[in-house]
């Protein structure tokens, strides 16, 4: 019987801190963008409010800056993956929402892909790009052998992200969680799986 190789502390994995795509760039969190963060998700709160428990007002950019920095710890540590997703665009990089690994099993090897993007950059394949970016990540940096999408079962347009990227619906877990209003809610789970 083979013995069994420890894992290393996930805190001693080297991870990269940007991902570059054709069009974007996904940059680990770093102290100093709470303002942009704010700005992004107030000009989005009646897009993400109904799926987003954290988004159901605009924040301060101080509170931005907080939890900017607490992302930036937690990416740290290993305990979450956050990266803002900036456009790279000629006249200047711009914030355009999140994206990131959650809900880490390190012993597994599995990840919940999450995502939002800024009401005005919607609709022009920012998120399935970034979700792309951030599977290959995981399957070749991470050796991931499973990572999820978790969504409401009535939001369409997250649905759609993760039909596009590949991963298949395997299952609607049934009133398993509530909306961000409080009400009973379906969940989409979403999977990919590596060898």
């Amino acid at each position: 019987m083979k013995p069994i190789a420890a894992r290393p502390d996930p805190i001693l994995i080297d991870l990269p801190e940007t991902i570059e795509t054709e069009r974007l760039l996904l940059a680990a969190p770093r102290p100093g963008i709470g303002p942009a963060l704010a700005v992004a998700i107030a000009e989005s709160i009646g897009h993400l409010s109904p799926w987003m428990p954290w988004a159901q007002q605009a924040p301060s950019f101080e509170d931005s800056e907080a939890v900017a920095r607490r992302l930036c710890a937690d990416f740290i540590a290993r305990r979450d993956l956050a990266y803002q997703i900036y456009d790279l665009a000629p006249q200047g990089r711009r914030l355009l929402g999140g994206t990131g690994l959650h809900r880490l099993d390190w012993e597994v090897r599995r990840f919940e892909i999450g995502y939002w993007i800024r009401a005005s950059a919607e609709g022009q394949g920012y998120v399935s790009e970034a979700v792309m970016a951030l599977t290959r990540m995981a399957f070749e940096h991470l050796q991931a052998r499973r990572v999820e999408i978790r969504m409401d079962d009535v939001n369409l347009r997250s649905r759609a992200v993760a039909e596009r990227c590949g991963f298949e619906l395997e299952g609607v877990l049934r009133r398993d969680s509530l909306t961000p209003a409080g009400e009973p809610r379906n969940t989409c789970v979403y999977a990919r799986i590596g060898l």
